[in-house]
């Protein structure tokens, strides 16, 4: 269980942002799917993702591999860059911002919720 809320997890979560962003280069989309949907074949719940991982990439890639068992998963993503041209541009915490990038996101995880929506820093 996470926090008060009643959301439950597998013990172990997948954080998908190595497959696009942070540990060179990207992974290939279909090869991303398929090792975001074999994380899922064995047992994990809890998927974490970013608007900032790509940018923008990862979050698509992530819903893609997730659409066909969405109910049975849990995501996680998070906010707080400026995303300008593609590349991160300081922060932005304002809750305008945080409501563009919330119906962004739920766009590109081709959800109607978020699961986990939080600040990323």
């Amino acid at each position: 269980m996470l926090g008060k809320s009643g959301l439950e997890v597998s013990a172990l979560g997948y954080g998908c942002m190595g497959l696009h962003w942070g540990y060179g280069t990207a992974v290939e989309k279909d090869e991303a799917i398929k090792i975001i949907r074999r994380a899922y074949e064995l047992g994990i719940t809890f998927f974490d993702t970013a608007e900032a991982y790509g940018p923008f990439i990862n979050e698509e890639v992530v819903g893609e591999a997730l659409e066909p068992f969405r109910k049975e998963i849990v995501i996680a993503t998070k906010f707080g860059f400026h995303i300008e041209n593609g590349a991160m541009n300081g922060l932005n915490s304002k809750p305008a911002h945080i409501k563009a990038v919330a119906e962004a996101s739920l766009k590109r995880l081709r959800t109607d919720v978020i699961d986990l929506f939080y600040q990323q820093r």
